[in-house]
Parts: structure tokens; C-alpha cells; sequence
């Protein structure tokens, strides 16, 4: 195994467990280390500190152990029983309600560069990092493996995620599967792993549209950024008196319809219209009583980060602006750069500009099968506000 040494004193975020390496930490690498290459990490000293997956840029090491073992089938397969293992401890795994999760959640699952969702029968496997990559294979293999009867699927998404990589090639690694309905909470939704969005459904916001459903009852709903239309059927089933659904891709309106078609088949409540955000929250007028502001990260990284708040801002004022007296909204952000504060800065301002009276009702965040690591608290990405307007 090939091996980096680090420059003197950096070894000290490792030691608590940190399970990123930076380029600014080598001092020295051996030769032909390729990318996606297991390497070994070692202090100025020569003393062992982690084993992991190198990759050029600036993160240039993801640990995958802090124990001098060999990465193996026997490896892979003790991670993924731990995650199974987690999901089933906390209720989430055998359930006959739900069989829509997020059996690994990279980093937070000491998997890093490595998500697997369920759906079904179905495990939707993507790769962040070239390491994975290339173990997608023999980590697919016992993924079969420590399911058990749970999974007769393994499809890999990942052009997305790797784009550069010449050979890469999104499709089945085992089985073969058409049935791409899923069941979430009792409802039931198409999951497009093929052409959708990450691995073809956000599994990360089941317990906040379960938090909607309490609130829909009777309400007028706007679902901004409505992608496969969760947040939608959820309030149709909380007994909505009328749902919008607005999205600018036309495929997202398409599948939001299949997927109220699928729970309520001829319900008259619901519309959905291909039309920008913004654009149509400044057209619409004050019918709505519930807003959801869903939208994709507006930062990527930390370069970002003053035009996503701005952006932020913004959208919030048009909601705030045109949400009726009374009137409550679900408000999130995806973006990992975004902290809580900054978020909850930017929705504040919204609220003071547009000069309305604002409660916090709940602060969210992502869900148990999406867990974060202690020691790499970069994993905190989803953040929402549930608010009351005056």
C-alpha cells in the first residue's frame, strides 16, 4: 500500500477524527500514487494515523479507518452491516410503512464519497469519490449480501457525481429491476434513478413533509421547487384544500403528477405548473395560507456563499410578501456552506424587509438515516424553518 507522509503537527485534526486529509497537509507522497488509490497516512514520524482513498484537489485523502487493517470484502461488509444495523435500530429499516431510506450516508456512515439510498427492492448506489468508483463492484457484492432478502437491485448513478471519469457508465451492477414504485410513510411515489436528481428522490425531507401533513389541513399550498412533488401528496393526504405545485423542469411537473395520479387518482385539488420560481411567486397573489421554498443549493462552495444568502433573502421576501395573514412556511436550505445562522440570518431580513411578524414554529434538519459524523460536523447540510406569519 502506497503512503503519504503529513507535514509536522497536521496529524492533529486526524487525531480527533477528522476524516479528511488536505493537500496542505502532505509533506511528501510516494511516486505513481494514482487517484482512487488506498493509501496509507502517516505522521512526520513515520507513526500510522488512517487508511483511505487519495484523490487530487484539495481534499486529498478521505479516511476510510483509523486502524492499520486491510481493506477487503470483509471491510466493506462490516460498514455496511453497521449502517443496516443503525437504520434498524432506530426504526427506519423493516418497515412496513417505509421502505424509502438511506442505508449510507457517507461520512456519516465512515463511508466518505459513498451514498447508498433504498427504494424498495432497489438500492440506488452513487459514488462522490474516485475511490469508490472504483470499489463499486466489490461493495456492491456485499451489499447483497448484508440485505440479505431485502434487496434484489443494485443500480449505480453516478455521471453526474463524476462526470470527468471517461469510463463512467450509470446502470444495473446486480438484478435488473422496472418497478420503480416506492412507499413513503404509506405513500406511494415513482423514483426516476435513471434520468432524476440525485439518486431519484430527496429521501432527507420524509420526516419534514411528515411535519406539513399535521399542518395542511383546510390550507391553501404553494410547494415551490416541488422536483417529484413529496411535499404535495403529503398535504393532500393532511386534507389540503387545494395544492400548487411549481417547478421549473418540465420532467419534475411531469413525475409530480404521476406521483399525485398515484396516491389520488382524479383529485381536482391539485395543479402543477412549469414556471420559475421567482417569477411566479411575484405573479401570484395572496390565496396561499402554506408555502413550502424547497430550492437546489444556491452555494456549492464556500465562493458562493454571499450571492447564495442574497438569494436566499430574496425568495423569502417574495414568500413573506405574498403568504396570507396567518399563514405558515416551510423554509429550507440544501446548501452545505450555509450555516444555521447564516441561513436564519437571511430569512430573518426577508421577514424585516417585507415587514412582516414572524414565529419560529420548528427548526429542522435532516434525518436520522442521514447522520452526521461528531467529528466532521461539515456533514450538517440540510437546515429549515418552520414559521408562523402575522
Amino acid at each position: 500500500m502506497k503512503q503519504i507522509v503529513l507535514k509536522k503537527g497536521k496529524e492533529e485534526s486526524l487525531l480527533r477524527f477528522h476524516p479528511w486529509v488536505f493537500s496542505g497537509a502532505i509533506q511528501h507522497a510516494d511516486k505513481d500514487i494514482a487517484e482512487g488509490d488506498i493509501v496509507r497516512v502517516v505522521t512526520n514520524n513515520g507513526d500510522f494515523i488512517a487508511i483511505g482513498h487519495y484523490q487530487q484537489g484539495s481534499i486529498a485523502v478521505r479516511v476510510l479507518t483509523f486502524s492499520d487493517v486491510e481493506i477487503d470484502a470483509e471491510f466493506w461488509a462490516s460498514r455496511l452491516a453497521s449502517a443496516l444495523q443503525m437504520r434498524q435500530a432506530i426504526g427506519i429499516a423493516d418497515n412496513p410503512d417505509n421502505n424509502t431510506y438511506r442505508l449510507v450516508h457517507g461520512e456519516g456512515d465512515n463511508l466518505p464519497g459513498l451514498i447508498i439510498d433504498v427504494y424498495g427492492k432497489t438500492a440506488v448506489m452513487q459514488a462522490h469519490s474516485i475511490g469508490m468508483h472504483l470499489c463499486r463492484k466489490e461493495i456492491a457484492e456485499q451489499l447483497v449480501k448484508v440485505m440479505d432478502s431485502r434487496l434484489e437491485h443494485v443500480y449505480y448513478k453516478s455521471e453526474t457525481t463524476l462526470p470527468f471519469m471517461e469510463e463512467m457508465q450509470n446502470g444495473f451492477l446486480y438484478g435488473g429491476s422496472t418497478d420503480n414504485v416506492a412507499l413513503e410513510n404509506g405513500l406511494k411515489f415513482y423514483v426516476d434513478w435513471l434520468r432524476g436528481q440525485k439518486t431519484g428522490f430527496f429521501v432527507d425531507q420524509r420526516e419534514n413533509r411528515a411535519l406539513l401533513e399535521r399542518f395542511a389541513k383546510g390550507k391553501s399550498v404553494l410547494n415551490m421547487f416541488c422536483y417529484t412533488g413529496g411535499f404535495s401528496f403529503y398535504a393532500m393526504r393532511g386534507g389540503a384544500k387545494l395544492v400548487h405545485s411549481v417547478d421549473s423542469s418540465a420532467k419534475a411537473i411531469e413525475l409530480t403528477n404521476r406521483n399525485v395520479e398515484l396516491n389520488f387518482p382524479g383529485d381536482a385539488r391539485h395543479q402543477a405548473f412549469c414556471e420559475d420560481a421567482f417569477k411566479y411567486l411575484e405573479q401570484a397573489g395572496d390565496q396561499y395560507d402554506l408555502i413550502i421554498l424547497d430550492p437546489p443549493a444556491f452555494a456549492k462552495h464556500r465562493g458562493a456563499l454571499h450571492n447564495a444568502l442574497k438569494g436566499y433573502t430574496r425568495l423569502n421576501n417574495k414568500a413573506f410578501q405574498k403568504i396570507q395573514k396567518g399563514g405558515i412556511l416551510f423554509t429550507f436550505s440544501c446548501s452545505q456552506v450555509v450555516t444555521k445562522d447564516h441561513f436564519r440570518n437571511a430569512v430573518f431580513t426577508a421577514a424585516a424587509q417585507a415587514g412582516r411578524k414572524v414565529r419560529i414554529l420548528h427548526q429542522l434538519h435532516q434525518p436520522a438515516d442521514h447522520p452526521i459524523n461528531i467529528y466532521h460536523p461539515e456533514g450538517e447540510y440540510l437546515k429549515g424553518l418552520v414559521l408562523y406569519v402575522e
